[in-house]
C-alpha cells in the first residue's frame, strides 16, 4: 500500500488506527503480505520495512495473524459500508446498484494494494478471526441481493437467480483489485463507471 494510492482519494490512510508505531507496522504489513503473500513474510520483514525492531511489533501485535486480522476486518468493513449505504439509500433498483458497484469497484481500484490483502488473503486465518470476517462478507452479499431483489420486484431486473447473480457482481468487482495498475490508462472513477454500466447490462435494467 503506498502512500500515493492510499491518499489517491484525499483518505488518511488508516486513520482509524493508532498509535502511529501501530499504524506504520499495520502499512508495513499490508505492503509486504501484497508483495510477498502472508505466509512467506516474516514479522522481520514487516518491523524493517517500518524502520521499526521486530520486538517493537510484539508491543502493538501479538502475532503476524493480528496484523492480518486487524487489516482484513477494516477492509471488510469499509467494504460493507459501501454496499450498505447504496442498499439503503435512495434512487431506484438500478441507480442503487450502479452506486454500489462504482463505490465497491472505485475503492478496490484506488486501494487495490490494500484490496488484494483484504480480499485474497482470508484463508491464511485461523478459525477465530475468519469467523467474524466471514460474517461481514454475508452481510455483503446481503446488501447486494437486497438491491437486486428490489429491481426484480419492480421489473427493472430479469435475473432468474439472484444470489449467483450477485455473488458474480461481487467477484467481478473484487477482482478489479488484482489487475488495477496505477499507471494503466484508466482511472479508478472511470473504471468504477465502465463497471457500473457493465453489471446492469448484466441484470437487463430496463433504461
Amino acid at each position: 500500500m503506498s502512500t500515493a494510492e492510499e491518499t489517491a482519494g484525499g483518505e488518511e490512510p488508516w486513520a482509524e488506527v493508532g498509535p502511529e508505531a501501530a499504524r506504520r507496522l499495520l502499512v508495513a504489513a499490508v505492503e509486504a503480505f501484497a508483495e510477498r503473500g502472508y505466509h512467506a513474510t516474516t514479522t522481520r520483514d514487516i518491523a524493517g520495512r517500518a524502520g521499526m525492531s521486530p520486538a517493537a511489533l510484539y508491543i502493538h501485535y501479538k502475532t503476524k495473524e493480528e496484523l492480518l486480522h486487524r487489516i482484513s476486518r477494516i477492509g471488510h468493513e469499509k467494504a460493507l459500508e459501501i454496499l450498505e449505504t447504496a442498499a439503503d439509500g435512495p434512487g431506484t433498483p438500478s441507480e442503487r446498484l450502479a452506486a454500489a458497484v462504482r463505490s465497491f469497484v472505485r475503492w478496490h481500484a484506488g486501494h487495490h494494494t490494500t484490496a488484494r490483502v483484504v480480499q485474497y488473503e482470508l484463508d491464511a486465518l485461523g478459525a477465530g478471526h475468519r469467523e467474524g470476517i466471514v460474517e461481514l462478507r454475508r452481510r455483503s452479499d446481503d446488501a447486494v441481493r437486497r438491491i437486486i431483489n428490489d429491481g426484480v420486484g419492480t421489473g427493472e431486473f430479469d435475473v432468474p437467480y439472484v444470489p449467483g447473480t450477485a455473488l458474480a457482481v461481487l467477484s467481478l468487482c473484487i477482482d478489479v483489485a488484482r489487475w488495477f495498475n496505477v499507471e494503466g490508462r484508466s482511472t479508478p472513477d472511470e473504471v468504477g463507471a465502465f463497471y457500473a454500466d457493465l453489471v446492469l447490462r448484466m441484470v437487463s435494467a430496463r433504461k
